[in-house]
């Protein structure tokens, strides 16, 4: 049966995308552009250099991909060793892969290599890639750097060079080795540069390395997330019972810590108090940021608590609801935090917990954002928790203490068997005050908590 489409909407075709990666596309389920690439595409195809502003989670990454695999595509060339055709610059490791994950499929149907290239990981396979040819090059520069000045890598043939994130390229301070990168590359060669906002740093990029750049203005930071949004004023020894109480429904939770330091110690009590529950920050290394990140992905943990590392770029299906356990310093971390979830027409809540000396900071962060949340002051037990988390609550029973440290090291989910709905998760010590208790009580389809308990706060928190 046909698809019937709105009048006026482009498509792949119709934006003059070769059939390859039309049809390629296609298999993905992927058949009509967002509004970036639509955009986009025809200017980029067109080998301009374009300047795209949009927020993070409006779908950049084919807007960029797909038009340098088409001018690959159409002009074939025979792999060199450590001379790659096109370059992606990205500011994460976490970044770098999921843009891979994203384009090899459709590399691969037109016969394109790719390779990524970013530390924390040993340099051998790296260096084995780029011996062996590549096309498409994704890293993150400061591996990069160490390639090019070892010899395993030389960025004279490439054709097309792509910022991605290149405002957070300059939160991180990247941009002195981004631009040593960017002199390397041919000055004839086309660039694609795209933002969730231009700031200075930004600025001085465009200027220096794009020729009369055509600009795409898409959802830029500064636009209002449209999902609703909660403030909630709560008690600070209420923090984490809310906080369990949300993360316990059903779906997919993104919890946003301060520092590395309250990632480990919120991920440790929401693990205590029976929600699967894994961590993403700097401390870990790559291969268990990794297979944390693929856990959470996957389901075999349902919230990831994470540092500010996992407001950009980072991409996972169906986020439900996105919690500031700690409210952020500024609006755009806000914003980047918020975008990770309601992703690609999808729907979500974005949740922020905040204490009284925290109030107008927080109310003063929503005006910058251009929001305006709903506030709430609340306790645990509230029935707003089951209208904004719907469903009913499941605890599991947590794995014992060294069991958990071991885990955290390794990587991966940190929860082991189901307790059935409505039973209280025990541990030695653990009853009264500390005991997670949903009550057998529904309201709004949700089971919640009772209001009066406390859930789990371990004795390094005391």
């Amino acid at each position: 049966m046909a698809v019937r489409r709105p009048r006026n909407t482009p498509t792949f075709a119709s934006l003059g995308l070769p059939d390859p990666l039309v049809s390629a596309l296609a298999a993905r389920g992927v058949t009509t552009p967002f509004p970036i690439q639509a955009a986009t595409l025809p200017d980029a195809l067109a080998g301009r250099d374009v300047l795209g502003r949009g927020r993070t989670g409006s779908g950049k990454t084919y807007a960029f991909g797909l038009p340098l695999l088409a001018r690959l595509a159409a002009h074939p060339a025979p792999r060199r060793p450590g001379r790659p055709r096109a370059l992606i610059l990205a500011p994460t490791r976490e970044l770098a892969a999921q843009i891979e994950a994203s384009i090899s499929p459709l590399a691969a149907a037109l016969s394109l290599r790719t390779l990524t290239v970013f530390g924390g990981v040993s340099a051998g396979p790296q260096v084995a890639g780029l011996r062996a040819g590549v096309d498409v090059l994704i890293a993150c520069p400061g591996r990069l750097l160490d390639h090019l000045q070892n010899g395993h890598a030389n960025l004279g043939a490439v054709e097309v060079t792509v910022l991605d994130e290149a405002d957070h390229m300059a939160d991180l301070g990247f941009l002195p080795a981004v631009r040593k990168l960017l002199d390397q590359t041919p000055r004839r060669g086309q660039r694609l540069l795209f933002s969730a906002t231009l700031d200075a740093g930004v600025d001085v990029l465009v200027r220096r390395y794009l020729t009369n750049p055509v600009t795409h203005s898409v959802d830029t930071a500064a636009a209002p997330i449209s999902v609703p949004h909660h403030m909630l004023h709560i008690e600070r020894q209420d923090r984490l019972a809310v906080l369990v109480e949300l993360a316990a429904a059903p779906g997919r939770t993104l919890v946003f810590a301060r520092t590395k330091r309250r990632a480990r110690l919120l991920t440790r009590q929401l693990v205590e108090a029976g929600v699967p529950a894994t961590e993403l920050h700097g401390d870990l290394a790559q291969g268990a940021r990794s297979r944390n990140l693929t856990a959470f992905a996957e389901g075999s943990a349902t919230t990831l608590v994470a540092t500010d590392i996992a407001a950009r770029g980072i991409h996972v299906d169906d986020v439900a609801l996105v919690v500031h356990a700690d409210p952020p310093a500024e609006f755009k971390a806000y914003l980047h935090r918020s975008g990770r979830t309601a992703r690609a027409g999808a729907t979500g809540t974005v949740v922020t917990l905040m204490t009284g000396d925290q109030v107008d900071g927080v109310r003063h962060l929503a005006r910058q954002a251009g929001i305006a949340p709903t506030t709430t002051r609340l306790r645990p037990g509230h029935p707003l928790l089951g209208e904004i988390a719907p469903g009913p609550r499941t605890l599991v029973a947590p794995p014992p203490a060294g069991e958990q440290k071991r885990a955290t090291r390794r990587g991966g989910p940190h929860a082991s068997a189901t307790v059935p709905r409505g039973q209280a998760v025990s541990r030695a010590g653990g009853g009264g005050r500390h005991a997670a208790t949903p009550t057998a009580r529904r309201s709004s389809g949700a089971a919640e908590f009772s209001a009066g308990s406390r859930v789990g706060r371990s004795r390094r928190s005391r």
